[in-house]
């Protein structure tokens, strides 16, 4: 499993632990994956993703997980997340057709 968000492409950073004395080593900042279930309302299912918290913020925000994704770019998402993307987007343009 890796340490990278599903949603925003969120990975592991790599920095400096700089002590009083200025002596540096090296450490990594990895982001605060969680695994949560999110509702799909364009399915009418839970989606279960590992999102960072910061994602599930920005999801909030935008309104819930259907209108996130539709707005976000395929190239930070994983494959999972551009699959549930597509059947999002096919389930409400079938619904706006009929």
């Amino acid at each position: 499993m890796s340490r990278r968000c599903e949603l925003t492409g969120k990975g592991p950073m790599v920095g400096h632990h700089v002590s009083h004395a200025n002596n540096k080593k090296k450490r990594v900042f990895r982001p605060n994956l969680q695994t949560v279930s999110l509702a799909s309302e364009a399915l009418g299912q839970p989606v279960k993703l590992r999102i960072s918290m910061n994602a599930l913020r920005s999801v909030d925000r935008s309104g819930g997980l259907d209108p996130f994704l539709l707005e976000a770019k395929e190239e930070n998402l994983s494959g999972r997340a551009v699959k549930l993307k597509r059947q999002i987007a096919k389930k409400q343009s079938s619904a706006k057709a009929a």
